[in-house]
């Protein structure tokens, strides 16, 4: 097998017009897919986005608590393991294109109690089925985009829910800032409300969308996993080579399975040296993404830029639209480098970064806190930051963290494995929103930041350590890069000595 795969290139021949059209026609269908499996993901981001500023009308509206702030912003994430883990299962079942609809559908009935909800009570049930439906999306979106994709573009396609996150978290804040100005009772629904349209355009999308290749082996229907790879590859000679790797890998993790008599998630759980290594790289890295603060800054962002010296609601909103859009203006380089430089390179700038903009942060709020530093300055210093932090998380570690777990996986387990992953990211996350407020009352903003710098710090460490290369490689030849101990470690290999036939049962 080579070790990279070649741009799609147009043959010499009589149809050479043809097959050029057909290329070019196959990528903006790719794309086009990517985009409609993505669409969940905007649920994810306007949730994070909007629930910023609903926090501040519901507390005055429905008279809640601090720590029931923290439920309510936190919850999202722990419930979203329920989604998470049922999408590996249910994806396996019933392919990942109805699973992407049913996420859908069960986000917009949460999105739709917590409209109307009359109490705390009756708006933590709404926020609990939205999790669910939230959870679901992120799992599926990410696997069903690396599969249908060329490994040329998988690194930028396979971005595509980060983008959509992000422009999501964009629409929140928007969102916040446009609706603040009707009374309490009724703005933050309004807010909430609109988070339900992006879900309606899904019943559309799955009119575009086929189902993946890689799942239609596994169900032994290689004539329909054929036609759909031809419309992705847009060459019937490529369709045929990619079918005889898909159907290798699928045979392979096939006789594995009959040779453990093991179940899927029983590998997992006790897993070989290789998908040891593969799930330290795809769990730690979905875990650094969230314990590094993101959320927290996300979610907390008035908060902490009150802290910093705004004191206006309309204000605070409109600065949480600059940290919004920063946000969503990075993730589109990110996706325009990740398939050019590589993974580990944007991994290095974007966790060296931030620990450079948490640092500081926390310095910042930590002097305004002890009047050593004007409240003008301080605001500056806390703008400049928080931006930095948020721009330098969406070139790397946003993107790429669901990209790796998504494409590092072999076949057999890659849905439930990358639900793991899923799961990982949003129990960390819970983590870091259901305690921030009040870490931050013990310790102060400032020594909450400080922490988050001292993790992020040990991130860089860990992308040295754990994250190899995978630019340019398919998803079977990525099984045999995990084979090898020593590319593992962080160095270079050539993949064209290495098979990866049954390398997962190593």
């Amino acid at each position: 097998m080579d070790a990279q795969i070649p741009e799609e290139t147009t043959e010499e021949n009589p149809n050479g017009r043809v097959d050029s059209d057909r290329i070019k026609q196959s990528r903006r269908y790719v794309i086009a897919c990517a985009v409609f499996a993505s669409l969940n993901s905007v649920l994810l981001g306007y949730d994070v986005g909007v629930m910023s500023g609903c926090i501040l009308f519901i507390q005055k509206d429905l008279h809640i608590t601090e720590v029931q702030q923290e439920i309510l912003v936190g919850c999202l994430s722990f419930i979203s393991l329920v989604g998470s883990l049922a999408a590996g299962r249910t994806s396996d079942a019933i392919g990942r294109k109805w699973t992407i609809a049913l996420a859908a559908v069960i986000f917009q009935a949460g999105a739709a109690v917590m409209t109307f909800a009359p109490s705390f009570t009756v708006l933590m049930v709404g926020r609990l089925l939205a999790g669910v439906g939230i959870g679901f999306g992120i799992m599926i979106a990410p696997v069903y985009i690396a599969e249908i994709s060329p490994a040329v573009t998988r690194g930028s396609l396979s971005s595509f829910p980060e983008i959509f996150i992000n422009v999501g978290i964009l629409l929140g804040y928007i969102s916040n800032y446009a609706f603040s100005g009707l009374s309490n009772h009724i703005n933050w629904r309004v807010m909430l409300a609109v988070g339900i349209l992006p879900s309606v355009f899904i019943g559309f999308a799955l009119l575009v969308i086929p189902e993946s290749p890689r799942w239609l082996v596994l169900q032994n229907r290689a004539e329909e996993a054929r036609s759909v790879l031809v419309k992705i590859v847009g060459s019937e000679e490529e369709a045929t080579e990619r079918l005889a790797e898909i159907e290798t890998a699928a045979v392979t993790a096939t006789a594995g399975k009959l040779e453990s008599a093991k179940p899927v998630w029983s590998e997992i759980l006790n897993p070989s040296p290789v998908l040891r290594r593969m799930l330290i790289t795809g769990l730690g890295i979905q875990c650094f993404q969230q314990i590094t603060g993101i959320d927290a800054t996300v979610y907390y962002s008035p908060t902490i830029l009150r802290t910093a010296g705004i004191k206006s609601d309309n204000k605070l909103l409109a600065a949480t639209i600059a940290i919004g859009f920063t946000k969503t203006l990075f993730i589109l380089i990110a996706i325009l480098l990740i398939d050019r430089v590589g993974r580990k390179p944007l991994l290095y700038v974007s966790t060296i970064g931030m620990t450079i903009c948490l640092f500081g942060l926390a310095a910042s709020l930590s002097l305004l806190d002890k009047g050593l530093v004007s409240t003008p300055a301080g605001i500056a210093v806390a703008m400049v930051t928080v931006c930095g932090n948020v721009a330098f998380f969406s070139v790397g570690m946003g993107p790429i963290s669901w990209v790796m777990g998504s494409e590092i996986f072999p076949l057999r387990v890659r849905a439930q494995a990358a639900a793991l992953g899923t799961v990982a990211n949003r129990v960390s996350s819970g983590l870091v929103a259901m305690s921030f407020l009040s870490i931050c009352n013990a310790i102060s903003v400032g020594g909450t930041f400080f922490i988050f710098g001292v993790l992020s710090a040990l991130s860089v460490a860990f992308m040295y350590r754990f994250v190899p290369e995978t630019r340019g490689k398919n998803l079977e030849q990525i099984e045999a890069l995990f084979g090898d101990e020593g590319e593992w470690e962080g160095k270079e290999m050539e993949l064209s000595n290495v098979k990866y036939e049954g390398i997962v049962n190593k």
